[in-house]
């Protein structure tokens, strides 16, 4: 058989040629005892799958060790990548020449590369550009210092270096991009850490992602001008600037085509329903045409991929089952054989800093760190983010991963960067992916994961900014109550109300939890009833009867309850709302006695008053205040209930809104100790600040009335308010959870319903015979 030249494919999409392949290939196999005395594997198809084999045994065993001190899964496959490198099990002749020949390499590189262009893919599709916005300014500045402050102190540093270290020219070239690619913050290696760490949902967690997504759109940035003023210097400018017409007109095609063209898709998807396989299809086509392109104008294969999956709507329906159907097989089948395989060319006995490129490169690698930590600490320590949590974040945003790996590869293949470098760089990546997860998971506890640090509730909620509430259904019996109790905080032009509603069901009978946004899905099946309808026609019939100051936006999830908090809690992050409105478990029948009662319910409202990211409602319908939504126009009874601190202040704030409405009467009953309170003196202050326009009846435009009664003890204050709950049609009371005072002493005893408070659980007890709604109020819990 003849010898030809055959191409072999890098991790770069570069091609080069390989002297020694044979043509035709030999791809089928005739068993294995009849060359396995030969020493070697002939076949290629025998080659590939020992290979994957291998690589997958080894990688699976060696996480399933380390998975349990918190090591990450890329990590551990870079690990086991270095193990079967050269200067490891790489150098006995079974590995070197039966399971990894050289011949074997061009469909391995081939296989490696189509599963990075897959999950640079993916990673666009996960990226959602408006958290940015959502965000805010704190977010903004920490992704653009991260970035700025290494790559400007890095490129300073080694112009300095470069006058004490000998460095031929080709090397001095690379040396800048070499420094760039040290200080990268990628959105897709801070996401897999995230997931990892399982705290990609928290409030810290978005604020890496969107601190990594500054940092990755001023990276892409600089990368394609680094990658036209490359092709200008080696080439010419006419090439240069054709390559940048193209880029522009793919960017103008993403955005004015293609990304409306999955709007359309969306619109197309029964609710509830999968996107049909041939959208998912011709997607897939489009992602291997834009790896072409982006080759073709002079960028690696992963940049038209990346920016095709960033023109892809995040979550359910699209962007959600595109990832569904490919994250497993990219995630755990190609992606390991990728990684390993960068791990297999790093020959780590080359390192020995005898070589002046890797010696400036190895002080480069922990200055721009070092520099990066520090930049990153500075708007989070600003912003008053606790100190513990900021140096979470600068770790985060400062860890390494598959992004900095392949660049590093990218120079290898060039031969623009020394095996001894890519043995260092390739290290400092390992090391940084192994010791940052370690530290974060110190550092930052799980169970913190929905702590906030930003006043997300009412009372500091700007006069002429709208009021955004998560208003969360379980049955039909909610929803009349819940549009009764916003229709009460009188929406208006000046105060707006955004309402978000969360449809929840129990999943039973199927095997995965679905999220379903209605404002992105419609129904185009005649037969196919919403989730939610009912909900959506009652609360589009709430946003008509008050056209132009409230917005309704529906949602339902189907997941099992003991991850609805979960639910409830992301969705109220992602909204930025300031307050949740949560149904009591119990449910009360016409006549006044408890109808039903769902203890999984509770649980579920305990779960989120203790991780909440904003302020919390619980709404205790007896059946009056739902039903008296339909005589909207007569004379509506509000109560609140003060005794002093956080929560009532809250509600209090909450009370005030409805002052504006005529309709409403407005009572604020404050209660005293007559042997003076145990309250702090700032507590006092703020109470009576809060108080002064009550008590001056200067709030809103109607009349409110204010009572003080004064009080020694627990029985006398709950002799008085089971005097009056008849007199009024909804009572506002704060939570005060575990807070002591003279006003509620000898009453905690006798408390059923801790999550409701002192006060709250008298008013919503069985032996009250009364139709008296209540709503009970917790601010938002600040941590640090």
């Amino acid at each position: 058989m003849a010898e030809n030249n055959a191409l072999l494919v890098d991790t770069s999409g570069m091609i080069t040629i390989n002297e020694c392949t044979q043509l035709p290939p030999m791809v089928n196999s005739k068993g294995l005892w009849n060359y396995i005395h030969y020493g070697t594997i002939p076949y290629t198809l025998p080659v590939i799958q020992l290979q994957m084999v291998l690589i997958f045994a080894i990688t699976q065993a060696s996480h399933y060790v380390l998975k349990r001190y918190g090591v990450p899964k890329f990590t551990s496959q870079l690990f086991v990548g270095m193990i079967l490198s050269p200067s490891l099990l790489g150098r006995f002749e079974i590995l070197k020449h039966v399971l990894f020949p050289v011949k074997s390499q061009e469909i391995i590189g081939l296989l490696s590369l189509w599963s990075y262009i897959l999950f640079m893919f993916l990673s666009g599709v996960k990226m959602d550009i408006g958290m940015i916005n959502r965000t805010g300014r704190k977010a903004l500045y920490t992704g653009v210092v991260c970035i700025l402050s290494p790559l400007l102190i890095g490129l300073l540093v080694q112009v300095k270096l470069k006058g004490y270290y000998t460095l031929n020219t080709e090397e001095a070239e690379m040396l800048p991009y070499i420094t760039a690619i040290h200080c990268l913050t990628p959105f897709p290696v801070v996401a897999c850490l995230l997931e990892d760490l399982k705290i990609l949902n928290s409030e810290l967690g978005r604020l890496a992602l969107s601190g990594a997504l500054v940092s990755d759109t001023l990276s892409m940035f600089l990368i394609i001008i680094s990658a036209l003023t490359r092709i200008r210097q080696n080439e010419s400018s006419m090439i240069a600037t054709i390559d940048l017409v193209a880029i522009i007109m793919y960017l103008i095609i993403i955005v004015f085509a293609i990304r409306p063209s999955m709007f359309w898709v969306i619109r197309q998807t029964p609710e509830g329903r999968p996107v049909k396989d041939t959208y998912i299809h011709a997607i897939l086509i489009m992602v291997l045409g834009s790896g072409y392109l982006s080759h073709s104008f002079g960028q690696t294969l992963v940049v038209g991929p990346f920016i095709l999956g960033l023109a892809i709507p995040d979550g359910p329906p699209l962007g959600s089952a595109i990832v569904s159907k490919f994250n497993c097989f990219i995630w755990d089948v190609l992606l390991p054989i990728y990684v390993t395989t960068c791990g297999m060319r790093t020959d780590l006995s080359l390192i020995k800093f005898d070589d002046s490129f890797t010696t400036i490169n190895g002080i480069l690698i922990v200055l721009t760190f070092v520099s990066k930590m520090v930049a990153s600490l500075v708007p989070p320590l600003y912003s008053k983010m606790p100190l513990n949590d900021a140096l979470t974040l600068a770790l985060l945003l400062s860890s390494k991963g598959v992004v900095q790996l392949t660049f590093y590869t990218l120079f290898k293949d060039n031969e623009t960067m020394a095996d001894e470098s890519y043995a260092l760089s390739s290290l400092s990546i390992l090391l940084t992916a192994f010791f940052v997860p370690l530290l974060v998971k110190y550092m930052y506890h799980p169970s913190r994961k929905y702590a906030g640090y930003q006043k997300r509730d009412i009372m500091h909620c700007r006069r002429n900014v709208e009021l955004r509430v998560l208003a969360c259904i379980h049955r039909q019996d909610d929803i009349a109550a819940v549009i009764k109790l916003l229709e009460v905080a009188c929406p208006s032009s000046e105060r707006p109300l955004a309402v978000y509603v969360l449809h929840l069901i129990e999943l039973i009978g199927r095997a995965s939890p679905i999220f379903i946004s209605h404002q992105m899905q419609k129904k185009t099946v005649s037969n196919n009833s919403s989730y939610s309808e009912n909900i959506i026609l009652a609360f589009n019939l709430f946003k008509r009867d008050n056209e132009g100051v409230v917005s309704v936006n529906v949602f339902t999830s189907i997941s099992p309850p003991k991850f609805m908090h979960e639910d409830i809690c992301i969705l109220g992050l992602d909204k930025l709302t300031s307050f949740i409105v949560l149904p009591f478990h119990r449910k009360w029948s016409i006549g006044g006695s408890i109808e039903s009662e769902d203890n999984t319910v509770r649980t579920l409202n305990c779960s989120v008053l203790e991780l909440a990211p904003c302020s919390v409602g619980i709404l205790v319908d007896r059946g009056h205040l739902g039903r008296s939504m339909v005589s909207s126009e007569s004379s509506y009874s509000v109560a609140m209930i003060f005794l002093g601190g956080n929560d009532d202040r809250e509600a209090l704030t909450f009370a005030k809104r409805m002052a504006n409405d005529s309709n409403i009467a407005l009572t604020v009953v404050q209660f005293v100790a007559t042997g003076g309170d145990v309250d702090s003196r700032w507590d006092k202050l703020l109470d009576n600040e809060i108080l002064k326009d009550v008590k001056l009846n200067n709030v809103g435009d109607e009349y409110v009335i204010f009572l003080e009664e004064m009080v020694k003890d627990g029985p006398q204050t709950a002799l008085i308010i089971r005097s009056m709950v008849d007199e009024y049609d909804l009572i506002i009371v704060g939570r005060r959870h575990k807070v002591e005072s003279p006003q509620t002493s000898g009453l905690a005893e006798w408390s059923e319903f801790p999550e409701l408070g002192i006060i709250g659980d008298l008013l919503a007890s069985s032996d009250l015979n009364s139709k008296t709604s209540v709503l009970v109020m917790q601010q938002q819990q600040i941590d640090g």
